[in-house]
């Protein structure tokens, strides 16, 4: 892990092409939840996907263009009807990319942590209006108000920013710890406890703002370890991984191999040379999968197969101030297109985005170095998508190109074949 990917905030799919339209429409919750409000999944008159996937878009799509920054790419879209699946060829090597090849899918690893915490509040092992001070006490600093577990999901915490390995590095130095391994106390600690002695503030009120929080998340991994007693990687792995038969998906926990075949992901050095960082460290909270992995995983998220509808509609919900009103996100940095512009986007580790045709998609984007990735999928599953992009840059913050083209092909009708006379 690094210090340039804690000071990345996951954007939109496709942030230049999206005028969302977030609606209030909160659907029912357990009893005792906070009120929240969720984006209407409402589709299109016509919606994507109900003339055909435009396929040679796609393909012309995933391509690799000028002003990329990639080393590669690769890109999986599916229908009820259809599966569409496409990849470049590496930029540095010349060698065709599998639509199947495994990757760092960086912070799409809440979705799956959010999955195991909702699951172990729904056994009972986990009360999510719970505090941090319970289940930790100790860990937080003592000026630091009580923040419950629920406010860790939903971005709500106001914990300051995530700091482990080196601050604002250069591209030599991310390129020197790229297989530096980093646990959850290393994280934690560093992020509640600088080396210069202070004590960081939170940033707002608990509660009274939405800002994403990867060390929150890093916070309630560490609680899931406590209540379980086992590694967050175990958890990950016997609640979702093994029983959606998710077989090229792990938790590397240190291991910085990555299996073959691997999307591989560069970052350029000082001197102008691409060194391959596909093999890493990261932390404790780290994933590798692969596009039709993460394809079946939304796939059974969506559909209940891993929650009961009263705990997955906590993912689709976004939080309520307590006049009943979306809670405002905290800076301009996130959830800031569309006449919703400015108000909370997230709900328990998932974010949703309004295409500019009304198509409503839920999901997550993710970055570590030398990759930035996404899924995302309509409420009902009748439009699925995964990109993964292998950059060439120590700057992959934002929405990566290749996702704009690919919002932009989808939206594109096949053309009409003309009947021959």
């Amino acid at each position: 892990m690094n210090a340039f990917k804690r000071r990345l905030t996951p954007l939109a799919l496709a942030a230049a092409a999206l005028v969302a339209t977030t609606a209030a429409a909160a659907p029912a919750l357990a009893a005792g939840a906070p009120a929240v409000h969720a984006a209407a999944a409402t589709q299109s008159a016509v919606p994507i996907g109900a003339s055909g996937l435009n396929t040679a878009a796609l393909d012309a799509a995933v391509g690799l263009h000028p002003g990329d920054r990639a080393g590669g790419q690769l890109a999986r879209v599916s229908t009820p009807d259809q599966i569409w699946r496409g990849s470049s060829s590496d930029a540095f090597t010349g060698r065709p990319i599998s639509p199947d090849a495994h990757f760092h899918v960086g912070s799409i690893s809440k979705a799956f942590e959010a999955t195991v915490a909702l699951q172990l509040a729904a056994n009972g092992k986990l009360d999510l209006d719970q505090t941090v001070q319970h289940y930790l006490p100790g860990l937080l600093p003592d000026s630091y108000q009580p923040i419950t577990v629920r406010q860790l999901l939903n971005h709500t915490s106001g914990l300051p920013d995530m700091q482990a390995g080196i601050l604002n590095p250069t591209a030599d130095q991310l390129i020197a710890e790229h297989l530096d391994y980093f646990t959850l106390d290393d994280v934690i600690h560093s992020s509640l406890h600088p080396a210069d002695g202070s004590t960081p503030p939170l940033h707002f009120t608990p509660g009274s703002k939405q800002e994403y929080s990867s060390l929150g998340y890093r916070i309630a991994a560490k609680i899931i370890e406590q209540v379980t007693g086992n590694s967050f990687g175990d958890e990950v792995t016997s609640r979702v991984i093994r029983p959606l038969h998710l077989n090229h998906t792990s938790v590397p926990e240190g291991d910085t191999r990555i299996p073959r075949p691997a999307l591989h992901g560069y970052v350029i050095d000082s001197t102008g040379r691409p060194v391959d960082v596909s093999e890493q460290g990261d932390d404790a909270t780290a994933i590798i999968s692969t596009a039709p992995d993460l394809d079946r995983f939304i796939s059974a998220l969506f559909s209940g197969r891993l929650l009961a509808p009263e705990r997955l509609n906590e993912m689709f919900a976004a939080p309520l101030d307590s006049a009943g009103n979306p809670l405002r996100y905290a800076d301009g940095s996130d959830c800031d297109t569309g006449p919703a512009k400015g108000t909370a986007c997230y709900g328990a580790g998932l974010k949703s985005v309004t295409l500019p045709d009304g198509t409503v998609l839920w999901g997550k984007t993710g970055h570590d170095i030398g990759y930035a990735s996404g899924v995302f999928a309509t409420r009902d599953l009748k439009l699925r998508t995964v990109y993964a992009v292998g950059t060439s840059t120590a700057d992959n913050g934002g929405s990566p190109a290749v996702a704009n083209r690919l919002i932009t092909a989808l939206l594109t009708p096949p053309q009409a074949t003309t009947p021959a006379r």
